[in-house]
């Protein structure tokens, strides 16, 4: 069971609802993954509209948390108020934060995501902030009340995968709140990847959204997770410079 703040998932498995064809796709995809969290931009949902197409009006949302997210955001001011939108339009009081520092590489500021996570959390939200894989910076998020981290593996919407896997690990090991693995995956191999270094779970969205078939996709990344857990539950044997038999050479008959 995975615990941040006040709420429990037994998915570990968090997807975004970008950049899919169509809100029929999304809610396959959706529901092909057994996620039980669904990330947004508010500031890319028009709540005030009827009249434009919202996709929670395609999902039971008795079964999903929602967390939304500030991305668009470039200063704290930015981002402490789309959080209080969103919790003033009833959405959750759980926030992704994201403060970004450049358009190009679309890293986070690591100052204003420290502040914007400090005033969220003096004002009651569940704070799960997007940063960079520093582990100084996740001990601090954590240190001013984080309910989670989430480093990214590499730039948002690359599909480069883990990059710096020691620097997480680092992160993973020292963390007194849950990790979840947040940009740059881009195949069930990387998700993989990340549970077995010890991640409580890890976002993504391109990567199903982008995939050829984005429902399979979805189902492929549902048992990536379940698969790299288990790996990591279980401990796997260290890596050995020379081969080591099998079969044990005691007790074997001779000829």
């Amino acid at each position: 069971m995975l615990k941040i703040g006040k709420y429990e998932f037994k998915s570990r498995l968090f997807l975004g609802t970008g950049k899919f064809s169509s809100l029929e796709v999304q809610k396959q995809a959706v529901k092909a993954s057994e996620t039980e969290v669904l990330t947004f931009a508010i500031r890319r949902l028009d709540i005030y509209n009827p009249d434009q197409p919202n996709f929670l009006e395609m999902l039971d949302l008795e079964r999903y948390t929602l967390l939304p997210n500030t991305a668009g955001a470039t200063t704290v001011e930015e981002a402490v108020r789309i959080a209080r939108l969103a919790r003033a339009s009833n959405l959750c009081d759980m926030i992704k934060v994201e403060v970004i520092a450049d358009t190009k590489t679309l890293l986070p500021d690591p100052i204003a995501t420290l502040e914007a996570t400090r005033i969220l959390v003096e004002e009651g939200f569940t704070v799960l902030p997007y940063t960079s894989d520093d582990p100084v910076l996740a001990r601090k998020l954590a240190e001013a009340g984080a309910h989670a981290i989430m480093p990214g593996g590499s730039p948002i919407g690359s599909g480069q995968g883990l990059l710096n896997p020691s620097y997480l690990r680092l992160i993973i090991e020292e963390s007194p709140v849950p990790v979840i693995i947040d940009a740059g995956i881009g195949s069930p191999a990387d998700v993989v990847q990340a549970m077995e270094l010890g991640a409580d779970g890890v976002l993504l969205n391109t990567a199903v959204s982008g995939a050829k078939d984005p429902v399979k996709m979805a189902e492929a990344m549902k048992w990536a997770v379940i698969a790299g857990r288990l790996g990591y539950e279980a401990g796997r044997i260290p890596k050995k410079p020379y081969a080591s038999a099998s079969s044990p050479q005691e007790g074997m008959l001779t000829s």
